[in-house]
């Protein structure tokens, strides 16, 4: 969660208006000022399709397919593996099993954005959409993982992937559970519970802590370094260095961390070879109350690839009304889950629709899904070679903490926007009262936990679990009568 993201440029352009369906905390939908109100559909329709160089089912010269698909992958590729580098050093897991997830992360990312711009069958939307490694699951995977390590993990990440199969089957009686509140509510937990672990990075991760040097001014300086060099290139008017922002900043640090002698690329045996993917590498363990935990981002998640394929289809031209866009909104959240399921096959973490490239589209005016052949490619090339895997899992904590604090800042953020463009009654009130007290609470005070059973130590000591489905329930079961007169009614 689809927080699903925050990856174009570290400041997803998450602008939903007030008819928009929830967007993703994964650099939701809409972007870059794409109105997706259904006031006018026909005529927004016609408007976007004409603005467009290549259409839905055009397909470009060899080299306008390349330039294309080049400039979404720099937009995404931070935020792919980034999920991985969190999870495994939150879990302390060795060199060589976190550069595999990494380059797991790649290769799942790469199978699952053909499927989704392909379509077989019922599964995908066939739109250029982006899929990618999720951020909205990292508190419940690490609580999982905690529990029972990786084949937990998997085992959950799997089981819990039906949930939003089914949801894309049942679509219009989810909509009306999971409204834009209850997803902006959630969205904000995601950002809210993920600042810990960014925070964390920042003054040197769970190593630091251990050996004393924990918030040191070396470690503050670097996480410093690289947020204000995204700030930087983020707030330039060259649209290639803002979209490569997070890219620049991360790689400035990686060198000034190198000169002080946080890198040691001697740990790494070889950068050689390649990655074969091995399905249930590190096996498979189901956990009732892991897969409870997931399963509910999923159910979220869900109705947050539904506003994004919505983005997605104005922004190409296409009906975002009408049985073909209820079947290809069907398919998107359909081909969500499945990815999702075949990622956790695969050694990875559940994928979503990445937002920020309907930003993308817009930039670059091709939005032929034959482009996202070409994306997918580029991730299955870069997934096998170990390489990338071992560049990445030896950036210093400080170093990612400084990107991902951004990062999830602007999560929170989406989400406040969110619900910002909702009207704020009584009954909304009450919903984020009860939402943010539970979830947060668990965040802050998580012994509060101690003496409950198990499973339900297991499912709620996450906040955005706990306070997502105290938003779901109170908001099913709260009904005030607002007076007619009444300014909140």
């Amino acid at each position: 969660m689809s927080v699903h993201e925050t990856q174009d440029a570290a400041a997803p352009q998450t602008a939903p208006q007030a008819t928009a369906p929830a967007a993703s905390a994964q650099g939701s939908a809409p972007q870059a000022g794409v109105d997706v109100s259904y006031h006018e559909p026909n005529a927004t329709t016609k408007e976007m399709k004409a603005e467009l160089i290549y259409g839905l089912e055009d397909r470009p010269p060899l080299k306008d397919a390349i330039f294309a698909a080049v400039q979404h992958l720099l937009a995404i590729f931070v935020a792919i593996v980034t999920p991985p580098l969190i999870i495994a050093g939150a879990l302390n897991f060795d060199l060589e099993t976190t550069s595999f997830l990494v380059s797991m992360s790649l290769f799942a990312s790469g199978i699952s954005t053909y499927i989704q711009c392909k379509r077989f069958g019922p599964i995908g939307c066939g739109l250029l959409c982006i899929q990618g490694t999720s951020f909205s699951f990292i508190s419940p995977i690490i609580a999982a993982g905690a529990t029972g390590g990786l084949s937990m993990i998997f085992g959950a990440v799997i089981a819990g992937s039906f949930v939003e199969m089914l949801v894309s089957r049942v679509l219009k009686f989810t909509r009306k559970i999971i409204t834009p509140l209850v997803s902006g509510i959630v969205v904000t937990l995601i950002g809210l519970s993920l600042i810990k672990v960014g925070i964390t990075a920042c003054g040197g991760g769970f190593g630091a802590m251990q050996n004393g040097t924990f918030g040191s001014m070396e470690n503050l300086g670097l996480a410093a370094l690289v947020l204000v060099s995204i700030l930087f290139f983020n707030r330039s008017s060259n649209r290639y260095l803002r979209m490569s922002s997070i890219v620049i900043g991360l790689a400035i640090g990686y060198v000034v961390a190198y000169a002080l002698g946080r890198v040691d690329f001697s740990q790494v045996q070889s950068y050689g070879g390649f990655n074969v993917p091995i399905p249930f590498k590190y096996g498979v363990d189901f956990d009732l109350s892991s897969i409870i935990a997931i399963g509910i981002v999923y159910l979220i998640t869900a109705i947050e690839a539904y506003g994004d394929v919505t983005a997605n289809s104005l922004i190409s031209g296409e009906p975002v009304q009408g049985p073909a866009f209820l079947k290809r909104a069907s398919g998107g959240i359909l081909a969500d889950g499945f990815n999702s399921m075949l990622a956790g096959c695969l050694n990875s973490f559940p994928n979503s629709i990445f937002a920020q490239n309907n930003g993308m589209i817009q930039l670059t005016g091709v939005a032929s899904r034959y482009v996202g052949y070409f994306i997918a490619g580029f991730l299955l090339i870069l997934g096998i070679f170990p390489a990338v895997g071992y560049i990445f899992s030896l950036i210093p904590d400080p170093v990612l903490g400084g990107a991902t604090l951004l990062m999830f800042g602007t999560v929170a953020a989406s989400g406040i926007r969110i619900i910002a463009s909702q009207h704020i009654n009584r009954k909304a009130v009450l919903v984020m009262a009860i939402s943010f007290s539970f979830g947060l609470s668990v965040e802050l005070v998580p012994d509060i936990l101690k003496q409950c059973p198990e499973i339900i130590r297991n499912i709620f000591t996450s906040g955005i679990t706990a306070g997502g489905v105290a938003a779901i329930l109170s908001n099913m079961l709260i009904q005030i009568k607002e007076e007619p007169n009444s300014p909140e009614a």
